[in-house]
């Protein structure tokens, strides 16, 4: 347990200024999200392009497409969430998916796996030599999928993003970046607080405090 808390600490410490700035806005992006704030996208959108750059350094290519998905997902949220109606109210709401969108949802996310697991192999040939391609398809899958309900405002969508924050605790931390894991723990905490709040606010269609 010492020599973990030692490898921690030090990895910590290594932490580089264009790492600290992601975190933080990462964390602050999942705040906004679980308010169900439009700020969770131009303030994610920091976070992700510059996890563009760090994936491709840290060769994890999986995650550098899920950042750049991200990012393009980002802004496709960004124009929904800001419609509104004759009222100025938001045209989106908070809402359960149904048994059909469930089994999109897993469609697409098997679909995904399969083809970045198709893709990290590929790289891990190339140049990303040190590449885990199932954990790396796993997490990218799971984002992917979690990133396009929150878009469409749906619950399931903290489902998904448990699951990716649960894959790349252990991921990030065996590539040394110790604080961008230790950031997928709070995600994780954050997850779980933004299904409360969503599952709330879709039962009772009451604002999110």
């Amino acid at each position: 347990m010492q020599e973990l808390f030692q490898q921690v600490w030090s990895g910590l410490q290594q932490t580089t200024p264009l790492e600290f700035v992601a975190v933080i806005a990462g964390i602050a992006s999942v705040f906004f999200s679980r308010k169900e704030h439009i700020l969770v996208y131009p303030v994610g959108l920091v976070n992700t392009i510059i996890f563009i750059y760090l994936s491709f350094k840290y060769h994890l290519p999986g995650e550098a497409v899920v950042n750049f998905y991200y990012s393009v997902m980002s802004i496709y949220g960004w124009w929904l969430w800001a419609q509104k109606d004759q009222q100025q109210q938001p045209v989106m709401h908070v809402s359960f998916s149904s048994r059909k969108e469930w089994q999109q949802q897993l469609l697409f996310a098997s679909v995904c796996y399969v083809v970045l697991y198709g893709f990290i192999l590929l790289m891990r040939q190339w140049f990303a030599k040190e590449a885990i391609p199932w954990a790396d398809a796993f997490a990218s899958a799971t984002a992917f999928t979690g990133m396009w309900l929150m878009a469409k405002k749906k619950v399931e969508s903290w489902y998904w993003w448990m699951a990716t924050n649960i894959a790349s605790i252990p991921l990030y931390f065996v590539k040394g970046l110790v604080f961008t894991s230790v950031q997928y723990v709070v995600l994780l905490l954050l997850a779980v607080a933004g299904w409360w709040a969503w599952r709330a606010k879709a039962r009772n269609n009451v604002p999110i405090c």
